[in-house]
């Protein structure tokens, strides 16, 4: 909450978004609740739901649950109605692939996994099909926007949510694929701005409104 407070006094004309997850806060660092070693769907759509609420509370304007639990956005949308956050909008992470690109992330921030792994809520890679009816899924529960993480390897992804909905399209380009264009920069083997520059305009190209990126900074500081 004074996170969010100083936010919003720094920068009163950004709109902030804020994650809905349960990685950071369990011990098994899985992104729900665990009952007898398996995600228990439905007492996890419970906890996020009021997240997603204290989060409206106190000011954040997009709540962006990254969980994956199957009817995580109609229940926040539910939540929110009932907590008169009418206005208060979801950033759903659509598609969020099972991938080895997080890595970078999850060493940072100490969420990986303790047992099992994340494929039995996030997507597999192989399966458009699935993927697609994720987020229209999420379209009908109520979403304001999408995400497609991770964005490289998801361009088809992409451009398929962008032709099939009007709504905002957000791509997250993650940890490790940052993490390995600069690994091969320092190597000497490609210009690392130019790499950035064609993956960040590959995602525009596939329809991305906006890009997710850890090169942010960076981008802002380019004359």
């Amino acid at each position: 909450r004074a996170a969010t407070e100083a936010l919003r006094r720094a920068y009163p004309e950004l709109p902030l978004f804020a994650d809905v997850c349960l990685c950071s806060y369990t011990t098994h660092g899985h992104c729900g609740l665990v009952h007898d070693g398996v995600i228990d769907n439905d007492a996890s759509l419970a906890v996020l739901a009021r997240m997603a609420v204290l989060l409206g509370q106190w000011g954040i304007d997009f709540v962006s649950p990254s969980d994956m639990m199957d009817g995580r956005v109609a229940a926040i949308r539910r939540a929110l109605d009932d907590a008169r956050l009418h206005d208060t909008g979801i950033l759903s992470y659509a598609v969020k692939m099972a991938s080895a690109f997080y890595g970078p992330f999850r060493d940072a921030a100490l969420s990986a996994p303790q047992f099992g792994d994340r494929k039995t809520y996030q997507m597999p890679a192989g399966n458009r099909r699935e993927a697609r009816r994720e987020w229209m899924l999420d379209v009908d529960e109520g979403a304001d926007a999408l995400l497609v993480k991770p964005a490289l390897t998801n361009l088809d992804v992409l451009r398929e949510a962008r032709d099939g909905c009007d709504l905002p399209l957000f791509a997250y380009q993650v940890s490790g694929e940052r993490a390995m264009l600069v690994a091969a920069a320092e190597k000497g083997q490609l210009d690392l701005r130019r790499a950035m520059d064609e993956c960040l305009v590959s995602m525009r190209r596939a329809g991305a409104d906006a890009i997710v990126t850890y090169e942010a900074r960076e981008r802002v500081r380019r004359p």
